[in-house]
């Protein structure tokens, strides 16, 4: 598979946590694998050696991507950067209230592979937000939830806000992501609404325990419902 993301229904994003779980993600079909550390939160940066190993393991098969952390007690630039060397297509970082000098210096860090990850939980004008990552040299923008306990997007944000925020998206040129204790009855409305992809952990692992394994079985079951979705889009 190409290293980009194609113009059609939500692709599957699965995060890993390390060699193994990349490799099963990739046997159950997965679209994109996002590295990334379950036990530090939403956006828990893996260690940079770790995530070269699970780039070079995936060997192009799939869109990886990986998180260079949450922007807190951090060096954002230095972040990137560090992360840039390890090999994913797509690099993703929390935005929040930086400021846009410090993104534009974070997107010159890793150019045209930079994602902006915001919070639903916190008050941003997300229809306006791509313009600004944009602007700044990003390539991508999404929507996760801080919190992972079991409160999902849906629980947080309305259709109509996604869907502004996905449409503000595209007409900026951005790709565009959905994630946040999703699970698989979360796809016909997520997909529907038309981000390039829809990212889960914990709903795709045992006991729908993000700390937990992957489990391969709901993988597998994600992804052909994404597939059922193309079908019906293409008849």
């Amino acid at each position: 598979m190409s290293q980009t993301l194609k113009p059609e229904r939500a692709s599957i994003l699965v995060s890993v946590r390390d060699v193994a779980e990349a490799r099963l993600a990739l046997q159950a079909g997965a679209d994109l694998i996002d590295a990334k550390d379950p036990e530090r939160g939403a956006l828990g940066a893996l260690p940079v050696a770790t995530v070269r190993a699970i780039v070079e393991a995936i060997a192009g098969r799939a869109v990886t991507s990986a998180v260079a952390g949450d922007g807190t007690g951090t060096d954002l630039v230095s972040a990137v950067a560090a992360m840039a060397q390890a090999g994913p297509r797509w690099i993703k970082i929390a935005v929040g209230v930086a400021h846009d000098d410090t993104l534009a210096e974070a997107a010159d860090a890793a150019p045209g592979r930079l994602i902006g990850v915001v919070f639903a939980e916190d008050a941003l004008d997300l229809p306006d937000l791509p313009a600004r990552l944009a602007a700044a040299g990003f390539s991508g923008a999404m929507i996760d939830t801080r919190g992972k306990h079991g409160i999902g997007l849906r629980d947080l944000l309305p259709a109509p806000k996604l869907s502004a925020f996905i449409a503000a998206c595209r007409s900026c040129g951005l790709i565009s992501g959905l994630a946040g204790s999703l699970r698989r009855a979360d796809i016909p409305a997520l997909a529907g609404l038309g981000p390039d992809y829809l990212g889960f952990r914990g709903g795709l692992c045992r006991a729908d325990d993000r700390r937990q394994g992957l489990d391969e079985a709901r993988i597998a079951e994600a992804v052909a419902a994404v597939r059922v979705l193309r079908r019906a889009d293409a008849a």
